[in-house]
């Protein structure tokens, strides 16, 4: 390969066989079963990085299947979802791990991003008649299970399409250089672009996490459920963008703000 073939084609590894096309990424009917609950505020402020501070006790733990993502294919996540303030006051959220069943949403959602992913089994079903049923396991161990009355009372779609929408999202980036230390150390922000909300509703939720060594989601520990969603929605993936540079001259906390 010339140096110049190198420049233009290097997007993604391995160069010669990309794991991932180019961003930005088109999910159809993607589908969120989301249980709200409060947790410990110690362990949250232990987890959400600065500049960024938790915005309350809350953690979204959320099951996520998307059986039509452009350049993905189809697969299933699991994780949590952390509601901060940022340093302007700005709500928002932060991604604090993610677990999926699918290798290219993983390389490119770690490269591009910088998601939490790491490979696990979560299953996204009906359970049942009347019982939407979310799952994960690592390994040959559950890690956690929630449980949501199916379709028991709909959401506003609008209201639900412009939280997805207007919500900058918010994720910790590291690359490492050749040496082990970190090359890349950032505090990246996106959005969800072109977002359509086809259902939408609200239930009874449970949820139960296990203690993992290498999947530490019980470290935010349920300790009462406030809340249980169900959402089938269109949107993108787009690009993020540079919010904070942790690798940067050291100076008081600021987040990047687009003008």
């Amino acid at each position: 390969m010339k140096i110049e073939d190198i420049r233009r084609n290097a997007f993604a590894m391995p160069v010669h066989s990309p794991s991932y096309p180019r961003p930005p990424f088109r999910f159809l009917q993607r589908e969120y079963f989301i249980v709200s609950y409060e947790t410990d505020p110690d362990a949250l402020r232990a987890v959400v990085p600065e500049p960024l501070t938790p915005d309350g006790n809350l953690v979204h733990y959320e099951f996520i299947r998307m059986p039509d993502s452009s350049g993905f294919g189809n697969y299933t996540e699991s994780g949590q979802v952390i509601p901060v303030v940022d340093a302007e006051g700005r709500k928002g959220s932060y991604t604090h791990a993610m677990y999926l069943d699918d290798e290219g949403p993983i390389a490119g959602g770690r490269e591009i991003w910088g998601f939490p992913k790491k490979l696990g089994s979560p299953r996204l079903s009906i359970d049942g008649h009347d019982t939407l049923l979310g799952t994960l396991d690592y390994g040959s161990q559950r890690i956690a299970t929630g449980t949501m009355g199916f379709k028991f009372r709909p959401l506003d779609l609008a209201s639900e399409q412009k939280a997805l929408a207007d919500t900058p999202n918010y994720l910790l980036k590291v690359i490492p250089h050749v040496d082990g230390s970190a090359r890349i150390c950032e505090l990246v922000r996106f959005h969800l672009r072109d977002v359509t909300v086809h259902g939408a509703w609200q239930g009874p939720g449970a949820l139960e996490l296990h203690a993992h060594a290498l999947a530490p989601v019980a470290d935010l520990p349920v300790r009462r459920v406030v809340g249980a969603k169900h959402l089938i929605a269109d949107l993108t993936l787009d690009i993020g963008e540079v919010a904070f540079d942790y690798l940067a001259p050291a100076e008081a906390p600021k987040l990047v703000v687009n003008q």
